[in-house]
């Protein structure tokens, strides 16, 4: 505290403006609570886009002090971006050539949650469902409900399909099948190899300890219409808990369906397991309900940040480069976790 004081009447000598001291003196408390919280905010994803959203993320809680500012801002950086091809704007398509997108968001201190599915003509789905959680007594809104909601509240509809999508999309559907009438380019290299997914969890904790949490995606390429996946669910793509912490999943919707799995994930770090240990224990369960390892044919994500703000970080499979990461920034900056495979640790 003295530390603080002195630091303080030092600035006032300098002759600094009282807005700028007001801006310092809020900047120190949010860095520092005095209750050993560390403020930290997470993205799934690596470095690259790690920094593109966090450290709008971590401005906006600067400016703030809402962490559910902080992980709307950081979610709607990704949302907004027409080359990420899994998330809001530039999203891949539905198997008709329909973007359809789905979030969900959830604030620890009131354990409230909001949610949207099949939602079509919008960039920034998390938005509109954290509307649904706080102008509402409704969690989840879908197809034309929910996208009569955004409207309803100032959203602008919008063409989500870029000339890059729909190519992709295109590409994907000369190449299903040898039988039909679609015939593919003459160069013969667009066929996928892989249906892509995507999605993006970010996950904060302030210096109070409160938590907030976003999922947000466009799903799975190519899916039947009005298929929805794991993010926009309440327990399977996105869940917390403001005494313990906040997980989310990404990668195949189905499974993590099927194990509730960042609920487990919570109820693991409440049984005193470490965000790490409780996401790979999630993975773990993915993989026995299927019958085992050579069963598996498709690749799942959990992330994880507690009340502290120690981060976890387990997948099915590692990636072309190595393990799984997520990426986080604190007061001390941005950091990449470096997460484990289940090859590693069974």
């Amino acid at each position: 505290m003295t530390k603080r004081r002195n630091f303080i009447r030092q600035t006032i000598g300098l002759g600094a403006s009282l807005p700028l001291l007001g801006s310092l003196i809020r900047q120190m408390a949010l860095s520092h609570s005095g209750n050993g919280v560390i403020p930290t905010i997470m993205c799934s994803r690596g470095r690259g886009w790690g920094e593109k959203v966090l450290l709008p993320a971590w401005q906006k809680y600067q400016e703030t002090g809402s962490i559910l500012d902080a992980v709307e801002t950081g979610s709607n950086v990704v949302e907004l971006d027409p080359e990420d091809t899994s998330v809001g704007y530039g999203g891949l398509p539905n198997e008709l050539g329909v973007v359809q997108l789905d979030a969900s968001i959830m604030y620890g201190p009131t354990h409230n949650c909001g949610s949207v599915a099949s939602l079509e003509k919008i960039k920034t789905p998390c938005s509109v469902a954290r509307l649904v959680m706080e102008r509402t007594d409704h969690v989840m809104l879908v197809g034309p409900g929910a996208l009569a909601f955004a409207k309803m509240h100032g959203f602008r509809e919008e063409n989500l399909l870029t000339d890059r999508a729909r190519r992709i999309w295109l590409r994907w559907k000369e190449n299903l099948s040898s039988n039909d009438d679609y015939l593919p380019p003459e160069d013969g290299n667009y066929g996928l190899k892989k249906r892509p997914g995507g999605t993006i969890n970010v996950l904060g904790v302030d210096a109070n300890g409160d938590i907030a949490g976003i999922t947000t995606t466009s799903g799975l390429f190519g899916k039947i219409p009005g298929r929805i996946g794991d993010s926009p669910i309440i327990g399977a793509g996105l869940y917390l808990d403001n005494e313990v912490g906040a997980a989310g999943g990404t990668g195949r919707g189905e499974e993590v369906i099927r194990t509730c799995a960042s609920f487990l994930v919570i109820e693991k770090m409440r049984s005193g397991m470490t965000p790490q240990k409780a996401c790979e224990a999630a993975i773990k369960r993915i993989i026995d309900i299927n019958g085992g390892l050579d069963r598996v044919d498709f690749n799942d994500k959990m992330v994880a940040i507690s009340k502290d703000g120690e981060v976890g970080c387990a997948s099915i499979m590692g990636s072309k480069d190595g393990p799984p990461e997520a990426c986080y920034i604190n007061e001390s900056g941005i950091h990449v976790k470096a997460g484990r495979y289940y090859k590693e640790w069974s």
